[in-house]
């Protein structure tokens, strides 16, 4: 379950030290300085197996110091993974400062002094043990307090996942929630493995898992291609499609098996959204990546058991009792 903190639920005088509370029964302490006491924003932080989610909202602009004392008061020995969703800061650890726009990445050892300064913003935090991340920590710390971009490669699925993370605390069980917490920390020391040139470092299966969250996100971003095959997307991660097929065998599935299902299930989307009513089934069908009627008609059918357009007859029918 997720904690939840909302500004509106504190009275004016209250509202920084609750905040400094659930940040330090969440993470670790940290030192807030805000210098309008009626400020306006929200917190919430869960957990997914062994990582800590944070994600924090604020109406103003906010300095945040991890500082030697508070180190000494309380040290859990965790590596912190910023990501900034909206509006800028400015983070600083082991005489490095970076600006950090929308998108990007920055790791922070919270066992050593840091801080962050931001504007009206909203940023997703993922903590870890630093012994859950198979790289010598004297390479990390060349590289906490730096930028790292979001909108390419492993990084961006780090920003992607990171920003889902806190909606989905209260969604998903232990055991879901455990496996999303060990596929960021994959795609985490994937993306510092490169950025250290230290990918031999980096476990087989770790390798492995965040090679398959890539591929999937190529076909997710890719499914309304017609041409999008196994060939295509193993040309595109320079890998045979034989090593494709056997990254897939853990999905129980192939991976011609894995678009279709994940066309069928935008296509299913659509013939229940109501703004779409008027789009034709084929045009649906075409949308996403089925080359003919015919062939969305027959894949369509077998999946649900009806064809596409009887399946929305029917939704329309029940949601119109």
């Amino acid at each position: 379950m997720s904690v939840v903190y909302r500004t509106e639920d504190e009275p004016v005088r209250s509202r920084l030290d609750r905040l400094l509370h659930v940040a330090a029964e969440s993470v670790a302490p940290i030192d807030v300085r805000i210098t309008e006491p009626d400020f306006a924003g929200r917190m919430i932080a869960g957990a997914f197996g062994v990582s800590q989610i944070l994600e924090v909202t604020l109406d103003t602009s906010a300095e945040a110091v991890r500082t030697a004392k508070l180190i000494r008061r309380s040290d859990p020995e965790f590596y912190k993974v910023d990501v900034v969703t909206a509006g800028r800061m400015v983070v600083g650890q082991g005489g490095r400062e970076s600006r950090l726009a929308p998108g990007d990445v920055s790791i922070f050892d919270l066992s050593r002094p840091a801080y962050w300064f931001n504007e009206p913003a909203r940023f997703v935090g993922v903590c870890f043990p630093r012994a859950l991340l198979p790289l010598p920590a004297d390479e990390v710390a060349r590289i906490t307090g730096a930028r790292i971009a979001g909108d390419r490669g492993a990084a961006a699925l780090v920003s992607t996942l990171a920003r889902q993370m806190p909606e989905q605390v209260d969604y998903l069980g232990a055991a879901d929630g455990a496996r999303l917490g060990t596929a960021v920390l994959d795609l985490i020391t994937a993306v510092l493995a490169a950025r250290l040139d230290r990918q031999s470092a980096v476990p087989p299966e770790s390798r492995q898992h965040a090679l398959l969250l890539r591929v999937h996100a190529f076909i997710e971003r890719r499914l309304s291609d017609p041409r999008l095959s196994p060939a295509r997307v193993a040309a595109a991660h320079h890998i045979t499609p034989r090593y494709l097929h056997k990254l897939f065998q853990a999905e129980t599935s192939t991976v011609s098996a894995w678009i279709r299902q994940r066309r069928l299930d935008r296509c299913r989307a659509d013939l229940l959204d109501p703004t779409l009513h008027d789009r034709p089934v084929s045009a649906i069908g075409a949308r996403w990546g089925f080359a003919s009627p015919a062939q969305f008609n027959r894949a369509f059918s077998a999946m649900f058991g009806m064809p596409p357009g009887e399946f929305r007859r029917l939704a329309n029918n029940k949601a119109n009792r």
